[in-house]
């Protein structure tokens, strides 16, 4: 499937999953939604059907199945709705299908992201991939990017391909470097790995050395996008993290230096044997460490 293709595939689930989670007069209303905003997706229109979906269709779990979680996965690469309730749903399968019927999609959801409340916003940009047209909603993501919300920032950075697919390298690197700062997971960021880059690296190691100097903690996989490009003072700062009180800083800085291909960083590697070890046993992974 091609792009428009597949996120209607994802759109279509969506609301299968949707429709088998409510009753009769609930999806009534769904389906009335939709079939109305077909024909009048004004701004009033969609304001009211957004703000009527969780008082219609409640706020219980979506709880998708491991099945349909992984039909998601199949459909959309790195769309993960796991968490997601039965209004989120609600209110994306009715934006999406406005998406695909409005020319001027980009200017509705900037209307909508101006009067939204933080549950409101979050399901605004948790359905970004489901979103025809969405490299028209780059400058409101930016927004989005920059709320001092937590729970609003990451409905945009976790399990969400939208990043991956639309984000240049520069505004990738800054969204990278505040999850660190602000303390969100990495490892539920879409691409992590395939859009690591040496300039993130530099600036992942300048954060890094403030918070030495600081004497702050630091988050371990911070150095899970040094590690392929480190070189010169980078090694440095991984020879430091090899050394650290903190066991999980040490196994992280280990799978760095794995990572890299300067022969100065095997040479580190030799100097702690069992997490070498560990690694090419494939008992020490980045994802061993996420569950420990």
């Amino acid at each position: 499937m091609n792009g428009s293709e597949s996120i209607q595939a994802s759109a279509n689930l969506l609301r299968e999953w949707l429709l088998g989670r409510l009753d009769a007069p609930q999806r009534g209303w769904l389906n009335a939604q939709i079939d109305a905003l077909a024909s009048d997706s004004s701004e009033s229109a969609l304001h009211i059907a957004f703000g009527m979906a969780p008082r219609t269709c409640g706020k219980a779990g979506l709880a998708l199945t491991g099945a349909e979680l992984l039909a998601a996965e199949r459909s959309l690469p790195g769309w993960a709705p796991s968490d997601w309730n039965v209004a989120d749903a609600a209110r994306i399968v009715v934006l999406s299908q406005v998406s695909r019927t409005t020319k001027n999609f980009a200017p509705l959801f900037r209307s909508l992201c101006a009067t939204a409340d933080v549950a409101e916003l979050t399901a605004l940009y948790r359905g970004l991939p489901l979103y025809a047209k969405g490299d028209t909603l780059l400058d409101q993501v930016g927004e989005g990017l920059r709320s001092n919300m937590r729970g609003v920032f990451e409905a945009i950075i976790h399990h969400n391909p939208y990043p991956r697919q639309h984000f240049d390298q520069h505004r990738w690197n800054h969204m990278v470097l505040k999850a660190l700062f602000v303390g969100s997971a990495l490892s539920s960021i879409q691409g992590l790995d395939e859009r690591a880059n040496a300039e993130l690296a530099r600036m992942l190691c300048d954060f890094a050395q403030e918070r030495h100097a600081a004497g702050r903690p630091l988050p371990f996989e911070i150095w899970r996008c040094v590690g392929p490009f480190a070189q010169g003072p980078m090694l440095d700062s991984l020879a430091r993290a090899l050394t650290s009180a903190d066991a999980t800083e040490r196994c992280a800085a280990a799978l760095a230096l794995h990572a890299c291909p300067d022969p100065a960083a095997a040479r580190l590697l030799d100097g702690v044997p069992a997490l070498k070890q560990g690694i090419t046993r494939d008992q020490l992974s980045w994802a061993t460490l996420h569950a420990a």
